[in-house]
């Protein structure tokens, strides 16, 4: 990866310091990324991109946005922050860096205006040849059997915020945390303070009729829902299970019986420091239940509820830390039965092997992290990188003031069930002062041998790396466009990027829905992107991870070839000996070949001997 820091030729030596911090190669002085100036618009802002191409954008339907403004209101203006004075009366409090996105559940909600954040796309899911994307005021499924050609083929408006999707079978489960949701999907808001049309927490749509959606089931929690995650026991076949993450204040106990919002110390049932997880009876959508709230977050030692990170930063120089009262989201990964929960203040590893009572086994902290958001495990479920959305997700966070420590992702190796922190990787090319962009939402592409991740960040754009080595991740391809405005911030860009069966699908916040292919490049060969489209999903639901398992095939162990290749690790001549035998495979001429890649193996190291091993596997299994 090329870190653009360099262009600053009086700094250089410094970039260089930085570069090497997160494993990354600094660019050369004086050079420029081509994602640096790109023209402003709303419709028609200038594209920069490099080894991916963008091949379809869809324009988000009526309904979906405000006609007098379509790309939303302007964001207001950053509050600043203030230190402490250590000069000044203790009693004297400094402004939050952040202003409070939730008013106290004893005061009457405002209905919101028609623009900004409710009209905003968000989450993806996807199911055969259809794709789910959520947004604020409720969701558009788009027929993608043609991705070049998708069609938009229905729009369920029921706003709520944020609309988080996924599916299993023929039920879609959405997110509603904003105070606007309403039991029966109106767009009338409420405005008094307690209700009974009041809904916050997870619905339920059967979408049997994926052209007709209709809601079967609505479970209010305390806190609503701003995530969620879908979790199926393999001992369980009745049921399944949601992990439903509330980052708002609780409601008011007048409206939902048992909500707390005081402090622990206070009430030790506070609707604080838990998630809800939910039972969805297959044959019974709708008595569907929260189930338990396990306290994840407890301190093993003394019990105490509110056991982890308290808000504040770590000395001069940190980030200030969010307090870990909260999941963002959580990704499960059954296949190892661990979930990692990007939960405010902490990074946690969770044992789920029983669903319903969720076991932390380790927490990270980082004195470089705002607010812990999201994670992504790899195939192996041996490394796990969590994001920090600094400022939000609607704040300009990729500035080139910007510490590239700061906003960034954060790379962990899972040794022994426990978290090892080993590098950094934050977009490398800088955004400007209205552009807001941090690290956001992604999935892996799936190219055997190799861990490589697509990602959004906002109107940064999509960055494609790979960290593969998790103390030295790069970036292999990127797409980009410039600012909504170039006078004034919107909140917009990509929200989403998630691989799915041969391209990347991303929700432009406030442009539509994007389809991008990659291209083959010294950083990815053919092969390994054949390799990678031969892995087909029935299901995605990005937060319920999967374990891919590649095919025995030619095109799987070309594209080990090209990685040993790319790594000098075999000479000419058994290169294009493997070539040749490959193009007409015969067990007869593929044994002996496997066998000598074993013998090599057997002599290498790290991920060298890896690939020769499965290089040789996959020879030994073609017939």
């Amino acid at each position: 990866m090329k870190v653009v820091f360099s262009r600053m030729l009086c700094v250089s030596a410094l970039v260089f310091a930085v570069a090497s911090l997160h494993g990354q190669t600094p660019q050369s002085s004086g050079s420029k990324d081509p994602r640096v100036g790109l023209k402003a618009g709303l419709k028609d802002a200038g594209v920069a991109a490099s080894n991916m191409e963008l091949v379809a954008n869809l324009p988000k339907p009526p309904g979906f946005f405000d006609p007098k403004e379509p790309a939303g209101s302007p964001t207001a203006a950053e509050k600043p922050v203030v230190k402490p004075d250590p000069n000044k009366p203790a009693t004297e409090k400094p402004a939050a860096e952040e202003p409070a996105v939730q008013k106290p559940a004893t005061e009457k909600p405002a209905v919101p205006p028609g623009s900004g954040l409710n009209y905003a796309n968000s989450d993806l899911a996807f199911r055969g040849t259809n794709l789910i994307a959520g947004n604020f005021s409720g969701f558009n499924v788009y027929d993608i059997s043609t991705p070049a050609k998708a069609q938009l083929i229905a729009s369920v408006v029921c706003p709520g915020g944020q609309g988080d999707v996924s599916i299993r079978g023929n039920l879609l489960i959405m997110s509603v945390e904003q105070t606007r949701g309403r039991l029966d999907c109106g767009t009338a808001g409420v405005e008094e303070p307690v209700s009974p049309v009041r809904f916050r927490g997870i619905r339920i749509f059967d979408i049997t009729d994926i052209r007709k959606p209709q809601q079967l089931a609505a479970v209010q929690t305390c806190r609503g829902s701003h995530t969620h995650t879908l979790l199926e026991d393999p001992d369980d076949k009745a049921n399944i299970y949601v992990y439903g993450s509330g980052t708002s204040a609780p409601r008011s106990p007048e409206e939902l019986a048992g909500c707390s919002d005081k402090k622990p110390e206070e009430d030790p049932n506070t609707s604080y420091y838990n998630i809800d997880v939910i039972q969805i009876p297959l044959a019974n959508p709708a008595a569907a239940e929260i189930v338990s709230q396990p306290r994840i977050f407890s301190d093993s030692t003394t019990g105490a509820i509110a056991g982890l990170n308290k808000k504040g930063d770590h000395g001069p120089g940190t980030q200030t830390t969010s307090e870990t009262n909260q999941c963002h989201d959580i990704t499960v990964f059954p296949e190892v039965g661990l979930a990692a929960g990007a939960c405010s203040g902490n990074g946690i590893l969770l044992d789920i092997s029983d669903p319903v009572k969720p076991v932390r086994l380790d927490a990270a902290a980082d004195k470089n992290f705002a607010y812990w958001h999201s994670a992504t495990f790899n195939n192996d479920g041996t490394k796990v990188i969590f994001t920090d959305e600094w400022g939000g997700g609607t704040r300009p966070r990729c500035r080139i003031t910007d510490q590239p420590e700061w906003g960034a992702n954060a790379i962990f190796d899972i040794v022994d069930r426990k978290l090892q922190f080993r590098s950094y990787y934050k977009l490398p090319a800088p955004q400007t002062e209205f552009e807001n962009c941090v690290a956001h939402n992604g999935s892996l592409v799936p190219v055997p041998g190799r861990d490589i991740m697509v990602q959004a960040w906002y109107q940064g754009g999509v960055s494609v790396f790979d960290f593969t080595d998790s103390a030295k991740p790069f970036e292999i391809a990127y797409f980009d466009r410039g600012p909504v405005d170039a006078k004034q911030l919107f909140t917009a860009g990509l929200w989403s990027t998630y691989w799915y069966n041969g391209y990347i699908y991303g929700t432009e916040m406030a442009r539509g829905l994007d389809i991008y292919q990659l291209r083959s490049s010294p950083h990815l060969s053919q092969n390994e992107l054949e390799a990678a489209r031969l892995v087909r999903y029935d299901v995605f639901n990005p937060q319920q991870q999967p374990r891919v398992v590649h095919q025995v095939s030619p095109t799987v162990a070309r594209a080990y070839l090209d990685q040993l290749t790319r790594r000098n690790a075999l000479p000419a001549a058994r290169v294009s000996a493997i070539t040749a035998a490959l193009s007409k495979p015969d067990p007869a001429e593929l044994d002996p070949l496997a066998a000598q890649l074993q013998q090599d193996a057997s002599s290498a190291s790290g991920q060298t001997a890896e690939i020769l091993t499965a290089l040789a596997e996959t020879l030994k299994g073609i017939r």
